[in-house]
């Protein structure tokens, strides 16, 4: 079982960075791909970018590319999105998840890859 915890989600101004982070807990977690969703209000759930078990292998959204970025450490369970140049349109509830696959496919823009959800942090972008 892994529990996820995200957070650094807040109120910034179009242009800015965030930091999201989601801690993970549970001893497999190192063997899980990772990935980050968002839903806006009205929106479905979709998907903003992956990553494999060993940090080697990312993949991304096309409107996210360039601008956001995933990473994990595995010695501190956790996994990072490192948002830049945000903009109104990125507003939404940002979650974690956690996949028992290791490695990357074009499944994993899909929320049914995935057996671990966290709560969601919300980022809101004002112009």
């Amino acid at each position: 079982q892994v529990q996820l915890v995200e957070s650094g989600g807040g109120l910034v101004q179009a242009g800015d960075s965030l930091r999201l982070s989601c801690a993970a807990s549970g001893r497999t977690y190192s063997s899980y791909a990772m990935g980050w969703f968002r839903q806006a209000p009205g929106k479905e759930r979709e998907f903003v970018a992956a990553i494999n078990w060993s940090g080697s292998s990312t993949y991304y959204v096309e409107n996210s590319k360039g601008r956001f970025t995933i990473s994990r450490d595995n010695a501190k369970n956790t996994v990072y999105l490192q948002m830049n140049s945000l903009a109104p349109e990125d507003t939404a509830v940002y979650y974690c998840a956690g996949s028992v696959t290791r490695t990357l496919s074009l499944r994993m823009r899909s929320t049914d890859a995935y057996d671990y959800w966290g709560q969601g942090t919300q980022v809101t972008v004002s112009s």
